[in-house]
């Protein structure tokens, strides 16, 4: 027999919601063992702005090789970083 759930109350704002669910137990409002793992494919991943010092002649010349390929040098650097680490 499973525990009777209590009904999740409404909330006025965002940040009344995150301080109920900072004080409240999920279990008792949730049964986790009927829970499906969710995917999100369409989110941009978190990024954080850097500050980068490059010579200029560098510069230039990556931003010739992005116009080459119609994309923008940030876009073009990101992905040449990516596929170096990868």
């Amino acid at each position: 027999m499973s525990k009777k759930l209590k009904p999740i109350p409404k909330f006025k704002s965002e940040a009344e919601e995150r301080k109920f669910w900072e004080t409240h137990d999920t279990t008792e409002y949730f049964d986790w063992s009927k829970a499906v793992r969710a995917s999100f494919p369409n989110l941009k991943p978190s990024t954080q702005s850097i500050s980068l010092r490059l010579p200029l002649s560098l510069l230039e010349r990556i931003k010739i090789e992005a116009n080459k390929r119609d994309v923008p040098y940030q876009s073009l650097i990101k992905v040449w970083l990516a596929e170096k680490v990868g």
